[in-house]
């Protein structure tokens, strides 16, 4: 018998065993350095309050902490930073960290800012000590604190003698202080509370009010634990009392372009309303740039109208600087002038954008160019207009690349963005709280067509208004949803060869052979959007609602227009069908920082797609679809589910699955969580920082009409087999801008099977190769692939 050389399994062996050996040669750091010198292992941090234990650690010297019991970052700076045995000085790669090497004079420091910190949160006798042990060039750092009693605040003496600025602090006092008799001692609380005075001063009038005016005695030298804190605010030294302000006139100044402002300006003879607007670059009308501007001649002056104003001015997306100035003649009597110097940007762009989105079953590409006018009416108008196409095709099947397309789509779309709600017969005021409101016109037209299937065009019109509630609360309204789809199917449904058969199990595919049309309304509501990028603690809710038909429905029944849609008799609509549903969706997502850049989070998305009245079946683009780099990761986009569907036994010929490719793996009701753990791997590398992630996936798409196969539909009873359950890793390369994604999901539990035949995990490491042979032969074209791979840019959630 000829022995043949596994090539493959060689190499395979070799690479681990270079990675194992690399790995354990580059842990070891001591070897590089002195023998004077140690690595620090372990620091302690014993006898504090639990609740500061985080924020003292944060006072030790980064140069002394210890890296994480893995310390890749220390495994690859020891790679590329070490030469004859020892660290480098010079040519030093910014790769990965240094080792954390022992430095008296740092641990001494260390111990000082611990014992101040201790100090600031009301230990006043507190006294930290050092302790350093050292064995194998290994050293252990422990610092004991004997913080002593605490200190709470006894009276709060107000020493104000300005009465108008004492009248302003104590109205303001009762509700937003953050000093109060009885609570412990903190130099940060005192801290927050000058800044609250400073903030409520300015909001007053008080121009010239600065944060040195207040200040604090404090008296500690009391029994049981208690300090008096007095709080004084000084007066100037010029004057008995603090002065307030009030506008005069004002300037809005646009520079001629981007470079700025010249050395000689000509300004605008013209004064309307106490406001002089002078447009250098005569690019811009004046309403909707002065429409935001909130300080007004006249008013008291307010920071809080000078910061609204910086907001919008940057909201506008038309100004790459905005610049506040106040003029103060001599001869004004507690008047500021301001004057609002505004730089624009590159107003219009062209991008051409390309992507390769593969996976292992199919690879494709999409080519975009988007021009963009920030400017169209000079009213700081945002229009877009986008030309897309792509095509996708099947690889891994015997044929060439372009021989198996089996996916063509084309889009042209436009975006028209206006920085303010336009309301019919009602003249909204410009925000003051949130953010900038809009108002978007978009239309577009759309065309699909899969290979020997079917072909689809869908025109979509749409006004929306978004507004922004607070800092963290979005909404969009969409009061008028059109859209207009036609198509048909690619074969002869009167040829006994097709796939008619087939189409009486699959309702909504005969949909795309139909023209009709939808009128409707949305609604979107998102809380917390604004800290998606951040590692902090936080709960993420967006719920969404599109409702479709029920005005046509109520003008129809007015009307005494009859419809059966189980007959094939519907309402119309300038000669069509309309469509009537609702379709609901909530994503809630739990955030939970962990310090550092590492963050857990838990998430739950769920939607629901329901016709009723005028349709049988929800439109084709309205369903929803399980899998894809931002759903459960371990199988490819619209190959999952829906419920217990198993392709191999509803579509018994390679030809009904290469043409429904895609197409029959969709649900009306979608339910998905999602849980990730996401942390750091290189501080450094090539730049930018490398993070990881673990996750676990479970979730599927169900059909809940009677419009499908029986094994597709949603039942309570059978949940615990109809759910999919995936896990896997993944790489974050954090350019700060951009995040580039690549995850790596394995299958553990896949639905389309019985019993314990879901349970993916035990194939994957046995019997592989003769399950995939088997799987192929009834399941042809497709392939069974236990790993999947994603690409993307930006979090999956």
């Amino acid at each position: 018998m000829k022995a043949y050389y596994n090539n493959k399994a060689n190499v395979q062996f070799h690479a681990i065993l270079l990675f194992i050996l690399v790995f354990v040669t580059g842990c070891s750091s001591t070897k590089y350095i002195a023998d004077d010198q140690a690595i620090v292992k372990n620091v302690e941090i014993d006898s504090i309050n639990k609740a500061f234990e985080e924020e003292a650690f944060n006072y030790i010297q980064k140069d002394i902490r210890p890296t994480s019991t893995i310390g890749i970052n220390v495994i690859i700076y020891n790679m590329f930073n070490t030469k004859d045995g020892r660290y480098k000085t010079s040519n030093i790669r910014p790769l990965g960290t240094p080792p954390p090497i022992l430095d008296s004079t740092l641990v001494e420091i260390s111990r000082s800012q611990i014992e101040k910190f201790l100090m600031s949160k009301g230990y006043f006798m507190a006294k930290v000590k050092s302790e350093v042990k050292v064995k194998n060039k290994r050293a252990e750092v422990f610092f004991k604190a004997d913080p002593g009693p605490v200190f709470y605040v006894n009276k709060i003496k107000v020493d104000i003698p300005d009465s108008s600025i004492k009248k302003f602090y104590m109205d303001s006092r009762a509700t937003q202080t953050y000093l109060r008799e009885g609570m412990r001692y903190d130099d940060d609380s005192l801290a927050h509370e000058r800044d609250r005075i400073y903030t409520v001063m300015k909001g007053k009038g008080y121009f010239d009010f600065v944060r040195p005016y207040v200040k604090y005695e404090v008296d500690s030298n009391l029994n049981s634990s208690k300090a008096n804190v007095t709080l004084l605010i000084d007066n100037p030294s010029d004057n008995p009392k603090h002065e307030q302000y009030y506008i005069g006139e004002a300037n809005v100044i646009i520079a001629p372009n981007s470079d700025g402002f010249p050395d000689t300006l000509t300004m605008n003879d013209k004064m309307i309303r106490g406001l002089r607007y002078t447009d250098l670059s005569k690019k811009f009308r004046r309403n909707p740039i002065v429409r935001y501007n909130f300080l007004h001649s006249g008013d008291m002056y307010s920071i809080d109208n000078e910061n609204l104003t910086y907001d919008r001015m940057y909201e506008l997306n038309v100004f790459k600087n905005v610049k506040i100035d106040y003029n103060r003649p001599k001869d004004s009597l507690n008047k500021v002038y301001p004057v609002i110097q505004l730089i624009p940007q590159k107003l219009m762009s062209n991008r051409v954008e390309g992507e390769v989105p593969f996976n292992a079953g199919t690879v494709g590409f999409t080519l975009s160019n988007t021009y963009t006018n920030n400017n169209l009416f000079r009213g700081a108008e945002r229009f877009e207009f986008q030309v897309k196409g792509g095509l996708q095709s099947r690889i891994g099947q015997g044929n060439s690349l372009f021989r198996d397309i089996y996916q063509r789509d084309f889009s042209i779309s436009a975006n028209l963005t206006v920085p303010r709600l336009m309301l019919p017969l009602i003249t909204a005021r410009p925000g003051r709280r949130g953010g900038m409101p809009h108002t978007i016109f978009s239309t577009s037209y759309v065309y699909a067509q899969q290979k020997s299937f079917f072909e689809r065009h869908v025109f979509l019109s749409s006004l929306t208004y978004e507004f922004v509630e607070s800092k963290s609360k979005y909404h969009s309204v969409t009061p008028l949803n059109f859209e207009y789809r036609f198509g048909g199917l690619l074969f002869d449904r009167n040829d006994p060869n097709n796939q008619t058969e087939l189409l009486k199990n699959f309702y909504n595919l005969l949909l795309l052979n139909r023209k009709d049309i939808t009128l409707g309304i949305k609604y979107t509501y998102s809380l917390n959007a604004d800290k998606l990028l951040s590692n902090e603690s936080f709960i993420y809710f967006r719920g969404s609602m599109d409702m479709a038909g029920n005005m046509l429905q109520l003008a129809s029944k007015i009307a005494g227009v009859k419809s059966n849609p189980k007959d094939s008799v519907y309402a119309k609509i300038f000669d069509l069908p309309f469509n009537q549903y609702m379709r609901p969706e909530a994503d809630l997502r739990w955030y939970k920082g962990l310090g550092g850049d590492k963050q857990f989070v838990a998430r739950i998305n769920s939607g629901i797609s329901y016709a009723y009245g005028n349709s049988l079946a929800i439109p084709f683009e309205k369903l929803f679809f399980a899998g894809g780099s931002s759903g459960i990761r371990a199988w490819q986009a619209r190959t999952l589910g829906p419920g217990n569907y198993d392709r191999g036994k509803e579509l018994t010929s390679d030809t009904a699955r290469r043409a429904l490719y895609g197409l029959d793996q969709l649900g009306e009701l979608h339910i998905e969580a999602n849980l990730e753990y996401r942390y750091k791997l290189l501080n450094k590398f090539f730049g930018a920082k490398l993070k990881g992630a673990i996750f676990l996936d479970a979730g599927n798409v169900w059909n809940v009409s009677n419009t499908g196969v029986k094994s597709t539909y949603f039942d309570f009873k059978k949940l615990g087999s109809q759910i999919a359950l995936g896990t896997g890793m993944g790489f974050r390369y954090d350019v700060q801008y951009f995040v580039f994604r690549f995850d790596i999901g394995l299958k553990l539990k896949d639905p389309q099977f019985e019993g314990s035949e879901q349970w993916m995990f035990k194939r994957f490491f046995t019997g592989n190769k003769k399950f995939k042979d088997d799987y192929y032969l009834t399941h042809s074209p497709d392939r069974y692939r236990f790993v999947q791979y994603n690409f993307g840019i930006g979090m999956p959630f």
